[in-house]
């Protein structure tokens, strides 16, 4: 199954109108959410496969239901493309996205009410390094390190070190957590390898957001150092939307023991056989070209907008992700209002805090915005300095709505150019009645 196909959803014109939205959407729409990606019609015809009836509860060879030879297979082969391309010893397919990876991992490892020692989330921390609204902040006692002062020559904002080793001396944690979502420098898992060995901690990499980075070998890979690293299989890794945990053979078994049955049921072998496709597309050298191409635009729409007057977190890029201060661009405009007024003319981001941010999350002084999605519909750097100018534009004209409709119909024929899904199948208008646009 080469091309992914909606005609199967004749017999439901309502679902297939929002499909048909939303697939307008990412097509005539610039996609600079960081955590985004377009993925290939071999994942999407995976991910909708036939795999999605088969029940799966355990490991392959180990399952509590019958009729599992086929399922088996393909979590094998996931499994073992995951160990090639990262270089592990052990993975773990089944985590349903980088969350429970995060909560399977501790579940593993840490005691609740036990120290976990990991980045706060107004620093670039996720919410699962301990976040008093998530579950694990509330199962484990988290101590959280942050990044060093802003400084003018934008040397600053990076993880302060000093600050974690001595968090780690003090507070002697079980686990030291390495891993951001909004941080924009490369991250070397080894300091953090050197402290946690001094204070006897185990060490786990989240790498949700590098990890395409790293199977392409633009980014220092943790695997071998930390003791865990766990992934997101979507971002820059262009698979399904899931997670997956890599480890040595000391961890393995408490790993899988965590995922099934301590946090999960069944697993979705339908996405498993996606996240299949996605490792061995990953191993393609083409792949390597394209996670350095993300770096090289994330590098261009960072300049474009310096260029604009905007202050760029940490200085700048050395990854996929572009945090933008907006203070100095316009004291008043917040990240919710910028998020509002861009997502108006086709340019799709996310509002985010900065570090030491004055305004709460659901407000922000800042907006993250990413490379990975325009890179794969083809963008280079001279789309992305064009995309920096149209985002600086719409901001600085935000009550024009003349210009914001220039901005809106510029992006569409850019969109038009690099459109993601070009040889995807569209949805039929006749599936559904108004209002679709294919």
């Amino acid at each position: 199954m080469t091309r992914f196909s909606y005609d199967v959803l004749g017999e439901d014109p309502e679902v297939a109108r929002i499909l048909a939205d939303e697939l307008s959407r990412q097509r005539t729409t610039i996609q600079l959410i960081a955590s985004e990606n377009f993925t290939s019609p071999a994942v999407l015809a995976a991910t909708a496969s036939v795999l999605t009836n088969k029940y799966s509860e355990g490991y392959p060879g180990r399952r509590y239901y019958g009729g599992n030879v086929f399922a088996d297979e393909v979590e094998e082969l996931a499994r073992e493309r995951a160990k090639a391309l990262f270089g592990s010893e052990h993975a773990n397919v089944q985590p349903h996205a980088g969350a429970p990876a995060n909560l399977a991992t501790y579940l593993a490892l840490v005691e609740p009410g036990e120290t976990i020692l990991a980045m706060r989330l107004d620093q670039g921390g996720h919410l699962t390094h301990g976040s008093p609204v998530s579950v694990t902040g509330k199962m484990y006692r988290f101590v959280s390190y942050g990044v060093t002062p802003a400084r003018p020559d934008g040397s600053g904002e990076r993880i302060d070190l000093d600050q974690v080793a001595e968090l780690a001396r003090r507070e002697r944690p079980k686990l030291i957590v390495v891993g951001t979502t909004a941080y924009t420098r490369r991250i070397h898992p080894e300091p953090f390898r050197t402290i946690a060995d001094e204070v006897g901690a185990l060490l786990m990499f989240d790498a949700a957001h590098p990890a395409g980075l790293i199977a392409a070998g633009v980014h220092p890979s943790p695997v071998g150092v930390a003791d865990v690293v766990t992934l997101t299989t979507h971002k820059t890794l262009r698979g399904p939307r899931g997670g997956a945990i890599l480890t040595g053979e000391e961890h393995a078994r408490a790993i899988d023991a965590a995922v099934f049955p301590g946090l999960q049921g069944g697993p979705l072998e339908h996405v498993i056989a996606a996240k299949a496709v996605a490792f061995a597309e990953a191993a393609r050298p083409s792949f390597k070209e394209y996670a350095t191409q993300v770096l090289r635009n994330a590098a261009a729409l960072a300049a474009s907008l310096a260029d604009e007057g905007f202050r760029l977190v940490a200085g700048g890029t050395e990854n996929h992700q572009v945090i933008v201060d907006l203070r100095s661009f316009d004291p008043e405009l917040t990240g919710k209002a910028a998020q509002d007024v861009l997502d108006r003319t086709g340019i799709t981001c996310n509002r985010n805090q900065i570090p030491n941010d004055p305004r709460s999350p659901f407000v922000t002084s800042g907006l993250r915005l990413g490379s990975p999605a325009e890179t794969t519909a083809g963008m280079r750097e001279p789309e992305m300095t064009r995309v920096g100018e149209l985002l600086a534009t719409v901001l600085r004209h935000r009550d024009d709505e003349g210009t914001l409709a220039q901005v809106r119909a510029e992006v569409h024929e850019m969109c038009a150019r690099f459109d993601p899904y070009r040889a995807l199948d569209p949805v039929p208008a006749a599936l559904f009645e108004g209002g679709g646009s294919p």
